[in-house]
């Protein structure tokens, strides 16, 4: 049996078992098992590895995306850049010993998802929030060509008290990387100034569940396209399975 799994925390409503559970019955891949490995404090990774002796690969999600990285033997150049890990590869050495080699597959997955909604005005972008995933959010960003500010309530280029009617008129394209939303707190949305949408704006959450965040929907009334990241996380999941099973 190989097995794969997550760490995060907390993982009560995590995507990536249901989906890979749901992979390996559609695809009749009979050998393959995913648990999730919900932890508070990355310093259990070591022991969840030495426990599980048939584990292949993992993915990361919050709060751990970046304080995994000193656990690793190797990170991967674009995740080296971008200062944050959600795939790791466990391999084996020579001499028998593991080896962790740390990836970002968010790239992949937002890029690839991202694109065929961009319109020529979407120039510049607002990244709401601090964490991992908006520093993925931010390389796709940079490599296309498109300049973009982080909003932050303490660590941005700019505070959500600064958010106004010129700022959101000039950025037109804005990404919720924060959790604020999420099932069950879905009466909750990040603090801007929704009035100023127009339908010139693309909103893109990542959060997936609800499908139709309270960010999403105030978009929506305001004519705004909108993009939630169901499928940026189906993009990664199946990316890491490809690096997962790289010879």
């Amino acid at each position: 049996m190989r097995t794969f799994g997550l760490i995060g925390f907390p993982l009560s409503h995590s995507f990536s078992q249901k989906y890979f559970t749901e992979k390996f019955q559609r695809e009749s891949i009979s050998d393959c098992e995913f648990r999730n490995f919900s932890i508070e404090d990355i310093g259990m990774l070591p022991s969840i590895i030495k426990n599980t002796p048939t584990l292949q690969g993992m993915s990361v999600t919050i709060p751990h995306k970046q304080n995994v990285i000193r656990f690793l033997d190797r990170v991967d150049e674009a995740a080296k850049k971008i200062g944050a890990v959600n795939c790791i590869k466990i391999s084996q050495k020579p001499g028998g010993s593991q080896q962790l080699t740390g990836y970002n597959t968010d790239v992949f997955g937002f890029e690839k998802s991202l694109k065929p909604l961009l319109r020529p005005h979407h120039r510049k972008a607002l990244i709401l929030g601090t964490g991992g995933a908006s520093k993925a959010v931010a390389f796709v960003l940079d490599s296309s060509g498109i300049t973009f500010k982080i909003v932050s309530r303490t660590k941005g280029d700019l505070s959500y008290a600064e958010m106004n009617q010129k700022i959101m008129e000039e950025y037109s394209l804005i990404i919720n990387t924060t959790p604020v939303g999420m099932f069950p707190d879905i009466n909750q949305c990040p603090d801007i100034p929704y009035e100023f949408l127009s339908p010139k704006h693309l909103l893109y959450d990542l959060t997936y569940n609800p499908a139709e965040t309270l960010f999403l929907k105030k978009g929506k009334e305001n004519g705004t396209a909108i993009k939630n990241g169901l499928e940026m996380l189906q993009l990664q999941a199946e990316k890491a399975w490809e690096i997962w099973n790289l010879a």
